[in-house]
């Protein structure tokens, strides 16, 4: 059981009393719905990439990544740099046609270049895994770390409070207080997450060979045997990126920012900065999951190796910056998961039937699904204990729901000959074919390992929706294709195009380096 001291509490309280400031001084402006959901597109590049970063890198990264390490190795880090080279992509890529296009939400590209049935479809799953996946993950690892040092708290009760807190200040200042807190979330989930970094090292007296003794064969490496039961090297080619891409890209929950931007420059530095972030929970959260192996080789579960390690290892003080830290992490990623569903259900299923509502109607109704929608995700959050780890839970999941939409969405974006109907007919024959491989998998009648599934399935997609085109003969219009065109939105600056390539040779020296 951990301990805090006076010190510990009075890093707590500080921190909660910035969190609130800058949410009172942001809710002040009394936002109306471009505020509430996009912060009136003015975020500059700084604020986007620490908050890009800071919502991704939540409570359920912070216990999920060093007990996969601890686990089975550090090949766990191979979605945080594969995160880098999607960043990349969709910095020169997909960004521009994005802002070309003033959007407010990601499902709204999907009606433009097709139609709304495939906007609500889009609109409809990402709530479905923000809500439960992104929401309540977070909100579960959160409680579980907290009851390292208060024991007698209830996992329910526990949840339901920082639900509590997440929700109301979402609700109260939209995407301004969302990323205005994430700047300073990511600031202190950095330098938490560094320090205990720093305190595991500590322990094998910085020596690199006393650290790596204890560890199993492959332990250190990023690219695994074919046959590899956590992550194989096929599953990192071909799967890794099409999840990425989902999240990093489609995903409302992140890319909201991006749509949030000032400008082209604003939202592809953004990008940028983000992904050079993205390399290094490697350093400061793999590798010390992965050092625990001798420090706590008496564990049952690898979710339980985070809240030990600041337990046992972070000094009076320390345990309160990273318990900080943890705690910005849950905030960052609970907040953003709940203003972008709020959004979506707002801009994608109200406002087409209700085109009379003006912006402050609008804003209102956002605050109060924002509090519908963390209700539900606190009400379904202990019930993932009874699945097997959390990181599988969301990954297996993710695995299996997003490749057919990532490729009607890469189709919407690259082929001219893809209609409406063909690409929806393709997406739900895709999760046809996603629901009967899940069930025989769990049957036993198939074992793949969901990282190929996930490439597999994104490769199914794009056979059916060529044959589902072949069938209609029916052209988009050209309208429709306009709305893609790479030629008519605003392209990244060369100095970032130089600054991402340089990002992505860093990248994979450091792949290499763990090879």
């Amino acid at each position: 059981m951990g301990t805090l001291h006076t010190f510990d509490y009075l890093v707590l309280a500080i921190y909660f009393l910035i969190v609130i400031a800058v949410c009172v001084r942001v809710t002040r402006r009394s936002p109306d719905s471009d505020e509430l959901f996009l912060a009136g597109r003015s975020l500059g590049a700084g604020v986007i990439g620490l908050s890009l970063f800071a919502s991704n890198i939540s409570s359920t990264t912070l216990v999920g990544l060093p007990g996969a390490a601890w686990s089975s190795g550090i090949s766990v880090a191979n979605y945080e740099w594969m995160a880098a080279l999607v960043l990349l992509f969709t910095a020169i890529f997909v960004a521009p046609v994005l802002l070309g296009n003033r959007l407010t939400t990601i499902p709204e590209l999907l009606e433009r270049r097709f139609d709304a049935r495939l906007r609500k479809y889009l609109s409809a799953v990402s709530i479905f895994l923000s809500v439960v996946l992104d929401t309540a993950g977070s909100l579960y690892a959160g409680a579980l770390v907290l009851q390292v040092f208060f024991p007698q708290l209830p996992l329910g009760m526990t949840i339901a409070a920082i639900a509590t807190f997440a929700g109301l200040y979402t609700a109260a200042g939209g995407l301004r207080a969302v990323v205005y807190t994430d700047v300073l979330q990511s600031t202190i989930l950095l330098i938490g997450s560094a320090v205990l970094a720093w305190m595991v090292f500590a322990e094998f007296d910085f020596s690199w060979a006393k650290a790596t003794a204890a560890m199993p064969a492959g332990h250190l490496s990023l690219i695994r045997p074919l046959d590899d039961p956590t992550l194989p090297w096929l599953g990192t080619l071909i799967g890794l990126p099409i999840l990425g891409f989902y999240y990093w890209t489609m995903n409302q929950y992140v890319s909201q920012r991006l749509l949030g931007a000032r400008d082209m420059r604003a939202a592809g530095g953004g990008a940028l900065i983000a992904a050079g972030l993205k390399l290094l929970p490697l350093f400061l959260m793999v590798l010390p999951g992965a050092m625990a192996v001798s420090l706590l080789p008496d564990l049952q579960n690898g979710d339980q190796v985070f809240p030990r390690l600041l337990a046992e290892y972070a000094p009076v003080g320390i345990a309160g910056l990273v318990l900080a830290a943890l705690l910005a992490a849950i905030m960052s990623s609970v907040d953003s998961a709940l203003n972008s569903a709020s959004t979506l259900i707002t801009v994608d299923f109200v406002q087409p039937r209700r085109p009379g509502m003006d912006s402050r109607a609008l804003a209102r109704l956002g605050r109060g699904l924002t509090l519908g929608l963390t209700l539900i995700a606190a009400l379904w959050a202990p019930m993932i204990q009874h699945f097997a780890g959390l990181f599988a839970y969301l990954q297996q999941a993710f695995a299996y729901v997003t490749p057919p939409l990532v490729a009607v969405f890469v189709l919407g974006l690259w082929s001219q000959r893809i209609s409406g109907d063909a690409a929806l007919r393709a997406c739900l024959s895709g999760h046809v074919v996603s629901v009967l491989w899940f069930l025989a998998t769990q049957l036993g009648w198939l074992q793949v390992h969901f990282s190929i599934v996930a490439g597999l399935l994104f490769a199914i997609t794009l056979i059916l929706a060529a044959g589902w085109q072949w069938l209609s003969g029916v052209r988009p219009l050209p309208a429709q294709l306009a709305v893609v065109d790479q030629a008519a939105v605003p392209a990244l600056p060369s100095s970032l195009r130089w600054l991402g390539f340089l990002l992505g040779l860093l990248t994979l020296l450091m792949v290499a380096a763990f090879w």
